[in-house]
Order: C-alpha cells, then structure tokens, then sequence
C-alpha cells in the first residue's frame, strides 16, 4: 500500500503536518526561562507551559474523535489548523498585558487545535500501510517533526532569549518602574513570530481543505472484520491501557528531554546564548535515531525490539545524567534523543494492532496519553525547587543549590524507562500470540 502513488502523497502532506506539530510544540523549550523571566516564576511555575499545551490532550482528545466521525480526516485537519492559528493570536495581547494565564490560555488553544491534528493524523498514518511497518511510516513523520522542532527551538530562542542573561541580572538592582519596563520591552518580542505564525496556519488551514488524502475507513472495516472483533468492547484490549500507560510516561520523558534542558544548562552557569542551543542537540539526536528507524524496521529490526533498546538507553543515560557533571550530563540530557525517538513510532502500530473498529476510539485515548507532557514535567519543576530550598538549609549559595537540585531531579525518568521497558515485553509476548491466532 505504501507505494502506491496516492499513498505516497498523502504521507507528504501529513509529514508537513508533523512538521507544524514540531515547530510549535518545541518552541516550549525556549517559552519556558523566556515566560519564567517576563513573569517572575517559580521553576514549576514555568513548566506550566508544557502543562497546558499537554493537557489540552486530555481534554480535547474524545471530543476531537467525536469531531472526525463527523466531518472526516481532512476536514478535521483543516480544523486543527484554524484553531493552532487563534492560539498563536492570543499571544499578542497576552504580550501586551505581560499577564501569564493569558500565555497559558494562547498554549492551551493551540494544543486543542493540535489534539485534533493528533487525532487524526497519527492513526491514518499508521493505517495507510501495512501494521508491521508501521512504525517505519511514523518513524518518517518523527524526522519531520524533529526537524522542525530544531529549527523551531532556534528561531525562537533566538528571538525570545535574546538578551536574557543581561535582563536577568539586572532585576535585583533596579526600581520597580524599571523592571517593569525592561521585562515588558522583553515581552514584546512575541508579537512579530507569533502573529506569522497564525498567518502561516491560516493559509495552510484553508489549503488542507483541498488536500489528495484517500480514506482509510475501509481499511479498518475489512482488518475488522478479518479479525472477528465485532463483539469485543474496547474494555476487553489489556494492551490498549498498557500502550496508554507507556505514552503516558514516555511523553513525560521526552518532554523533559526537551523542555529542561536550556533551563538545565543555565542552572549549570552556562550562559543562555549557547544553552538555546541545547534542544536542537535534543532533536538532531532524534532525528538521526528516526532515520535508522526507517532503514531498519522491520526489514533488519522489529518493532518490539526497537522498543526494548530505547527503553535500556532510557535508563543508561538517564543514570548517566545523575553520575556526570557539568557539560558532560548535559550532554547525556540531549542523548535521551537517541533512547525516545523510535518509542512513539513503535508503542502506536503495537497498540493499535487488532482493534478493528475501536481504532478512532482507541486513537483518541492514545492522544490522551500526551497528557503525560502536562503532569510529569512540572513534578520534575517541584522537585528542583524542592531539592532547592533543602541545599539552601544546609547553607550552599543558591545558584549551586538550583543547578545540584536541577541535576538530581532527573532520577524522575527512570521509572518512566522502567514502564516502557516492560510494555515492550508484553507487545512481543502479545505479537506472537496474535500471530499465532491468525
């Protein structure tokens, strides 16, 4: 199915997708010391920006496939597009007010435009071929998406982190007049990328309207009914919820990867102009694992097996994380790249394998799983400043205070590497049981 020529366009276009998805998701990295600056936050106070992009996830996700059923994939995207795009707009007046819910809320807004976009992109993606390839196929979005999300992370934090070291080290010694005003010329920075940004989302908004996607809904109703799963409740899939599980904590993990590591690198006394620079390192090492990816599975490497090695570097790099120091440990931060790139590609064809008719269902609760992008990144902020006001009793300075607790809040990402490693057991136990069914 994947050669044929149609296919082949639609897997463009819903790579341009991800692309979108990219670009603006990890443009957070840079949002979160630019928000914590502007609006004098906590360190789990700024990691409310990833919160409210991710949990848009859960709330708009069954509304998203309820949405699809009704106007189609295409139609659904177009949608998804227009929404992003009154996001982006928010920010405007939310810079002129420097008043951080209405961030929030910009955040927000865009997330559910990307539920939506989720929601449907990533099951057709995984349904226009055959299963076993699937993660192949994702494998190809997730370059795009990385791609974008580097590119992304530097255009933003070239313009939002321009000058912040100055500004920051200036706050403590002038008037409020002054501060106030230093931090709202900061702020000002928002307005030209972002109202771009809704210009872009508009146009291509109208442009899916017209886009040569073919339907897949048939595909479904025949792997449906060659499965004879017509009498099973969506209940009765144990790997469903152990797939939702896995999303949930890897989404938290990669975040993490992502989102902290420009604020990890201050924290360490590297200066912001080449700390903007670390989520790119994230990315690129993403991309490159992506591309492997796809030259690798399922001709050379399964699935399953895919999964168990992510999830064994998962764990290596995050201990590494915690036994280096300095550069070094920043360094292994940006090496999560290599241990989470081929978990989305592979847990969403081994989840979804089977399901038949509850495939739009069990989409929308995979989407929901990204909620782990809202909650785990924030404990991961409590536990920095927690750990910080410990280090500071015990009479370190604060700077080396943040920058010890920074580190040693990453041992949160083992146990997600843990879950992970273990829903990859299950799905190659499970995948020889089905295929011995068939």
């Amino acid at each position: 199915m994947t050669n044929n020529p149609s296919n082949k366009v639609a897997i463009a276009i819903i790579a341009g997708l991800f692309f979108i998805f990219g670009f603006i998701t990890w443009v957070n990295g840079a949002l979160i010391p630019f928000m914590k600056t502007i609006n004098e936050l906590t360190e789990a106070q700024s990691y409310l920006v990833a919160s409210a992009s991710y949990i848009s996830f859960v709330v708009m996700a069954l509304p998203a496939s309820y949405l699809l059923q009704k106007i189609g994939y295409r139609m659904g995207m177009s949608v998804g597009l227009f929404i992003m795009a009154l996001g982006a707009l928010v920010f405007i007046p939310a810079a002129e007010a420097r008043t951080y819910w209405m961030f929030l809320a910009g955040i927000f807004i865009q997330g559910t435009g990307m539920t939506i976009l989720q929601t449907a992109a990533n099951p057709y993606i995984t349904i226009l071929g055959p299963i076993e390839s699937g993660a192949q196929r994702i494998a190809i979005m997730g370059i795009a998406n990385k791609v974008a999300g580097a590119l992304g992370s530097l255009i933003f934090g070239a313009l939002l982190l321009k000058g912040i070291d100055e500004v920051n080290a200036q706050l403590d010694s002038v008037s409020s007049d002054e501060k106030a005003a230093l931090l709202s010329q900061m702020a000002d920075s928002v307005f030209t990328p972002y109202l771009v940004m809704a210009i872009v989302l508009f146009a291509l908004g109208f442009l899916m309207r017209k886009a040569p996607l073919p339907p897949v809904e048939a595909v479904i109703e025949e792997h449906t009914k060659d499965q004879s799963e017509n009498n099973k409740t969506i209940f009765q899939y144990p790997h469903l919820w152990l797939g939702m599980l896995t999303l949930f904590v890897y989404v938290g993990a990669e975040v993490i990867a992502g989102d902290t590591i420009i604020s990890y690198g201050i924290a360490l006394g590297i200066s912001a102009s080449t700390s903007k620079f670390f989520t790119t390192l994230t990315l690129m090492a993403m991309v490159v694992t992506y591309a492997l990816g796809v030259i690798l599975i399922p001709k050379y490497i399964s699935q399953q097996k895919a999964l168990q090695i992510s999830a064994l570097l998962g764990i290596l790099f995050s201990a590494l994380i915690l036994l280096t120091d300095g550069f070094t440990s920043v360094l292994f931060v940006a090496a999560l790249g290599v241990a989470n790139a081929l978990v989305w590609p592979a847990v969403w064809p081994l989840t979804l394998e089977g399901l038949g008719k509850h495939t739009k269902t069990a989409s929308a609760l995979l989407i929901m799983a990204i909620a782990g992008g809202a909650i785990i990144p924030p404990l991961y902020g409590q536990l920095v400043d927690k750990g910080k006001e410990t280090l500071l009793e015990t009479g370190l300075d604060p700077s080396t205070a943040l920058a010890t607790s920074a580190q040693e809040s990453y041992y949160i990402l083992i146990p997600c590497y843990i879950i992970i490693f273990g829903f990859a057991i299950f799905a190659k136990k499970r995948s020889r049981s089905f295929n011995t069914q068939l």
